[in-house]
């Protein structure tokens, strides 16, 4: 697995994170591949260790990935763990890569869904290099 994006493809990435997850209340939105190496990072929530983060991610959706199997699943394409004061959901970005999404209890889980789903679709095209037509 091999990701070369240029300085537009990045600052687009960056821009449907904003609009789509940055202004529905997300804190921090991570985009890593699977073996966990961060490819962007968005948000106001400073961490000591980001990169931590991503590769910790990556673990546990493989770990997940493999349970999937265990219950004769194919895999799972999102996790989500609540805690007291944050949240962090998991979502599969195509086949090699996933979305990292912190927010707080004040926003609900459901939005952070829903603006997902649309922001997925329009990252997907980015990363595989079909970004015409998107603004």
């Amino acid at each position: 697995m091999s990701l070369i994006l240029t300085r537009n493809e990045l600052e687009k990435l960056e821009e449907i994170v904003s609009e789509e997850l940055l202004d529905s209340g997300a804190e921090l939105v991570v985009i890593a591949d699977l073996s966990g190496n961060m490819i962007l990072r968005c948000g106001t929530l400073e961490m000591d260790d980001i990169f931590s983060l991503a590769a910790l991610s990556a673990a546990n959706f493989a770990a997940t990935a493999e349970i999937a199997k265990l219950i004769g699943e194919d895999d799972f394409t999102l996790m989500f763990h609540k805690g007291g004061k944050r949240n962090i959901h998991f979502s599969r970005l195509g086949k090699d890569y996933l979305v990292i999404t912190l927010f707080n209890d004040n926003v609900s889980l459901g939005l952070i869904r829903l603006k997902l789903v649309g922001a997925i679709q329009q990252l997907i095209n980015i990363i595989q290099g079909e970004t015409e037509g998107i603004a």
